[in-house]
C-alpha cells in the first residue's frame, strides 16, 4: 500500500468513526441501555443474592463480582455491533459506501474503532459506578490499567464477531434474537461463580470459556478475589487473556472482511 493509499484508508476509517460517534450523541440512551443490565446485575447478585454467594479462597463477594461485570459489558457488546451493522445494511448505508471512492476497509475498520471508543466510555462509566457502590481494587494503576487493556482486548476480538454477524443476519429483529447466544455464553463463565463450585462437567466448560479467562485476569491485576482453581487454565488467566482475543480475531476479522466483499453492489 502506497503512502497516500494508507493515508486516505485512515481518512475514511475516521469518517467511518466521527459517524458512529455522532449517532451515540445524538442518542445517548444507546449507552444507558447497553449500561442497564450490569448495572441492574450488580444490584441483584451484589445485594439481592450476595450474601448467600461464597468466594473459594475467602473473599467479598462484590470484588468478586466487578470484574465479572466488567467483562460481561464488554462480552455483551457484540450483540450493539451486530444491531447497528445490520441497520446500515439495512437502509442501505454499506452499499451506498461501497459504491463511494473509499478504502474498501475503511466500513470495517471505522465500525470497529468507533465500538472500542465506545468501550472505553462504558467501562469508565461501570467502574466509577463500581467504586460509587464501594468496589475498592487493591492491584495498584498498573495492574488496573493492564486489566482494563485486557478487557477491552476482549472487546476488541468480539467486535469482529459482532460485524460478521451484523452482514450475515437478515433483519434487526434477528440481531435481536442473538442475545440467546450470548446470554449462555456468560452465564456458563466465572462472571458469577468460581467455576470449581458447578458440577464438574459445567466447571470444566466455563474455565475454557475465553470469557472466563478475561475475567480471571482482570480479578488478579484488580488484587480482587480471584477464587482460582487448580486446573492449567486458571493457573495461566493472564496468558489466556491474551491468547484467547488473538484467537477470536483471526477466526472473526478474516470472516467479516470476506462477508463484506462478498455483498452485492
Amino acid at each position: 500500500m502506497s503512502g497516500a493509499s494508507a493515508y486516505w484508508a485512515v481518512a475514511d476509517c475516521w469518517n467511518v468513526v466521527r459517524r458512529g460517534l455522532t449517532h451515540y450523541q445524538r442518542q445517548p440512551v444507546n449507552i444507558a441501555w447497553q449500561l442497564g443490565f450490569p448495572i441492574l446485575s450488580v444490584l441483584l447478585y451484589g445485594y439481592v443474592f450476595g450474601s448467600a454467594m461464597t468466594v473459594p479462597g475467602g473473599g467479598d463477594y462484590r470484588d468478586f463480582l466487578m470484574p465479572g461485570m466488567f467483562a460481561m459489558t464488554m462480552a455483551f457488546g457484540f450483540i450493539n455491533t451486530a444491531t447497528l451493522v445490520v441497520h446500515d445494511a439495512e437502509k442501505g448505508v454499506i452499499d451506498r459506501f461501497r459504491s463511494m471512492p473509499m478504502a474498501p476497509s475503511a466500513v470495517v475498520s471505522g465500525r470497529g474503532v468507533t465500538d472500542l471508543l465506545v468501550a472505553c466510555a462504558e467501562l469508565a462509566i461501570l467502574m466509577l459506578t463500581a467504586l460509587a457502590i464501594g468496589w475498592r481494587p487493591d492491584g495498584g494503576i498498573v495492574g488496573g490499567l493492564a486489566a482494563f487493556a485486557l478487557l477491552l482486548w476482549l472487546r476488541f476480538a468480539l467486535i469482529w464477531l459482532g460485524v460478521w454477524l451484523g452482514l450475515l443476519v437478515p433483519n434487526p429483529e434477528a440481531a435481536g434474537g442473538l442475545f440467546a447466544v450470548a446470554f449462555p455464553l456468560t452465564m456458563i463463565s466465572s462472571i458469577f461463580v468460581a467455576p470449581q463450585l458447578m458440577p464438574d462437567w459445567l466447571g470444566v466448560v466455563a474455565a475454557w470459556n475465553p470469557i472466563s479467562s478475561t475475567v480471571a485476569a482482570s480479578r488478579e491485576l484488580f488484587g480482587t478475589p480471584v477464587g482460582a482453581g487448580d486446573s492449567w487454565i486458571e493457573q495461566h488467566a493472564v496468558l489466556m487473556a491474551v491468547v484467547w482475543p488473538v484467537v477470536l480475531t483471526l477466526i472473526f476479522l478474516p470472516l467479516a472482511v470476506r462477508r463484506f466483499q462478498r455483498l452485492s453492489r
